[in-house]
């Protein structure tokens, strides 16, 4: 430890859990945060935070430079950590495996977030069944220009089909604009089985409100809220419940009951309130592990839809593709008109490109609509990086733009992706 470092030692339930750089702010914009104050956030509502992550491997996603800079994704525990602090080997599609962090008291909370651990990010399984999931994950992600009153008419709709099918759902915000519905289930189907009958469950969304709700994998075909099924998928994870999110305001992904799905703000939810209003309320997921159910009704839908012709839906690009899974192709690639206009790390560098782009294009700009206008968080080896497109299908063909080189045009993953190639055809030739 240098001289000049800070560190605040916390007792937490017994154990010394030091906080280097306790005054150093995470959060500087809209509000003002330090560590400190996310530790001591986390330590006010462990119960329920703790209920989200208990005996699950953890991917440690740190901002080590504070909320508002990039991130990275640390799938292997560090080598240097408490002995009370256990981990577990898990195995991941590309056949690779790492031992991953767990954390079951308070104490290791704490030990985490002073790593950078804005949010937390389970795996849907347990440490002693790490090939069964328990759980099944509903993830509500809302397009341009979606309304919250629409993703909340979106929850409701999942949480009746869900009773239909004998399960139960519990809801929470997001933290951003979205809401996540957990489903606990029996841990004896494979992670291919739950995605399936996630599938299953968002295409059954899609026809009851098509207006309204969306299974489509491709960006550039939805409209509405999106049922991302692949969340389910091996190797994925979402923020589980009272997770800091890095918006402006330090919104939290805070559990709810059902009946205040539709009156609640989730602007409301942040680490200055929810607080009070666990200490008030306490954890409104605190018995799900008491309502775990089958998934035998949600597969015998997946059957129907797949006697019907329905077959698989794309899996995340780096999933080896299945025997009935289709074109795995962006139907921009093959007939949509759409423009790449801006790659960076730095997400407001991406945005200022798309506005330069629309001076620029001033006319064909005017045609835009809302959702014409694809903004994506793309996930690189260990970072995320932000891809900004446009689609042209509202813009009249004389005055479509040809494809320029994006402003800017900062893709992380282009060099290794370059290599590979490399790599493959010097090994052909040996």
């Amino acid at each position: 430890m240098s001289k000049t470092e800070s560190v605040e030692i916390l007792l937490v339930e017994g154990r010394e859990v030091r906080v280097t750089h306790p005054e150093k702010l995470y959060f500087t914009k809209q509000v003002k945060v330090s560590k400190l104050d996310l530790v001591r956030y986390y330590l006010s509502v462990a119960p329920g935070a703790i209920n989200g992550v208990r005996d699950r491997p953890l991917v440690l996603k740190r901002f080590v430079n504070g909320a508002e800079q990039e991130a990275f994704y640390q799938k292997r525990a560090p080598s240097e950590r408490p002995d009370w602090l256990r981990a577990v080997t898990l195995s991941f599609p590309s056949g690779r495996t790492a031992e991953e962090l767990i954390v079951d008291d308070a104490a290791g909370l704490a030990w985490i977030v002073n790593l950078g651990c804005l949010e937390l990010h389970p795996h849907a399984v347990r440490s002693t069944n790490l090939e069964h999931p328990d759980e099944l994950r509903v993830d509500l992600d809302p397009g341009p220009g979606v309304g919250w009153g629409d993703v909340c008419k979106v929850a409701l709709e999942v949480k009746s089909f869900l009773e239909g099918v004998g399960l139960r759902g519990w809801p929470k915000t997001s933290g951003s604009r979205g809401i996540h519905v957990n489903v606990r289930i029996e841990p004896r189907r494979t992670f291919t089985e739950v995605r399936r009958a996630a599938l299953a469950l968002s295409r059954a969304i899609e026809k009851r409100v098509p207006k309204l709700a969306t299974s489509k994998w491709w960006k550039e075909e939805r409209h509405g809220v999106f049922l991302d099924y692949n969340q389910n998928a091996k190797d994925r994870t979402t923020c589980s419940a009272y997770s800091v999110r890095p918006v402006p305001d330090a919104r939290v992904s805070t559990p709810l009951e059902w009946d205040e799905v539709l009156t609640c703000d989730p602007a409301e939810f942040t680490i200055f309130t929810v607080p009070a209003r666990f200490a008030k309320l306490g954890d409104p997921h605190a018995r799900m592990d008491e309502f775990a159910g089958s998934l035998e009704a949600l597969l015998g839908i997946a059957d129907e839809d797949e006697a019907a012709g329905l077959g698989d839906a794309p899996w995340p690009p780096h999933f080896r593709k299945t025997s009935g899974e289709g074109k795995r192709v962006a139907p921009s690639r093959e007939k949509m008109p759409l423009l790449t206009i801006a790659h960076s790390t730095d997400k407001e560098a991406a945005l200022a490109g798309l506005e330069r782009w629309k001076s620029k294009h001033a006319e064909a700009a005017k045609h835009l609509a809302v959702d014409d206008v694809l903004v994506d968080a793309m996930r690189g080896r260990s970072s995320t990086w932000t891809r900004v497109r446009v689609n042209l299908r509202n813009v009249p063909e004389a005055l479509r733009p040809e494809q320029e080189t994006p402003d800017p045009d900062d893709d992380p993953t282009r060099n290794w992706r370059e290599i590979k190639p490399r790599k493959r055809a010097t090994k052909k030739k040996s």
